[in-house]
């Protein structure tokens, strides 16, 4: 029996072990460039707050008066004959005992309690203008690539000028046009506004992406499907598209990667998402290689998400042969 010996850097074990030496030694070097050369202090102890943060509800005692706490109900007596103030201590804290005297503006009960931080909410934004935009994006790419292969000429002119712009001028010079001039007159909100941009934007490269993953498939299965009696929409439907999509999820896959990450253009137009709150921190703590890398993170983790689940789709598709 002949035993293959594999060279020494094709060995997986050892890539592997190659690989993680340079990734530590870059992060050594980054380090040691941010700390001793520009002489700059980490700090992530200023970020976990951005998070989520512990904040504490305190009931101040609106005048003086002695403390009556019954049936989880605690009430301030005032010896004026004001009208008494009560409050119901479930999930609050008594700070007070019973027949105690208390002074106007004195805390008698308090509770804490977990807040979304910036980040979170950031986050939220983001992935919400990001689904909708997806959304707009896939439902106008997929009507100009049906335009585009209409038989009717204007309609195909009127689709070929509308890739054509968008795909020749920047995301930003859109999206600013289109929040200060289409949404300033139609009074559309900036997240709205943010959305129908991305969504514009890359619904001109999923058209592209369709019509050519459209035209890729033989004629000879639009022939063989009107052999059996089937119009051209039955065939589109059932025949074409679903292999369409077969061969143009990759692709597609990394559209979707794409709009996520230039949705932090949409910071710019007033829109606080992960990129502007990311801004934020670094304006008020001073720490912007954390903060910058932490939103980076984050992006990271998104993109890493919808690689995973389109590579699982991709799997799925290839088992079944197609959708």
């Amino acid at each position: 029996m002949i035993r293959h010996h594999t060279p020494f850097f094709e060995n997986k074990i050892i890539g592997h072990i190659i690989a993680a030496f340079i990734f530590i030694a870059l992060g050594v070097a980054l380090y040691y460039a941010t700390t001793v050369k520009i002489n700059y202090v980490w700090q992530w102890n200023s970020i976990p707050h951005y998070f989520a943060y512990e904040e504490k509800e305190e009931i101040k005692a609106p005048y003086d008066g002695n403390i009556v706490i019954q049936d989880g109900v605690l009430s301030i007596i005032s010896e004026n004959d004001d009208e008494p103030f009560s409050v119901i201590l479930k999930g609050y804290e008594s700070k007070s005992e019973n027949g105690e005297y208390i002074f106007e503006d004195e805390t008698v009960a308090f509770k804490t309690a977990f807040k979304k931080g910036p980040i979170v909410n950031g986050l939220i934004v983001t992935v919400k203008v990001s689904m909708l935009g997806l959304l707009i994006a896939f439902s106008v790419g997929s009507i100009a690539a049906l335009i585009r292969l209409s038989r009717y000429q204007f309609l195909k002119d009127i689709a070929t000028v509308y890739i054509t712009v968008i795909r020749g001028t920047p995301l930003l010079v859109q999206m600013s046009l289109f929040y200060f001039i289409i949404a300033s007159i139609l009074k559309i909100d900036g997240f709205y506004a943010g959305a129908l941009s991305l969504g514009i934007f890359y619904g001109a490269y999923i058209a592209e992406v369709l019509r050519g993953a459209i035209q890729s498939i033989d004629k000879g299965q639009y022939e063989a499907a009107k052999s059996l009696g089937m119009n051209t929409f039955q065939t589109t439907v059932s025949i074409i598209v679903p292999q369409a999509l077969r061969r143009a999820l990759p692709t597609l896959i990394n559209e979707v990667i794409s709009l996520v990450k230039d949705s932090s253009l949409v910071s710019v137009i007033a829109i606080t998402d992960l990129t502007r709150v990311g801004r934020e921190i670094a304006s008020q703590t001073f720490n912007a290689f954390e903060a910058w890398i932490t939103i980076a993170g984050i992006y990271l983790i998104i993109t890493l998400t919808l690689s995973v689940i389109g590579s699982q789709i991709e799997a799925k598709m290839k088992e079944r042969g197609g959708f």
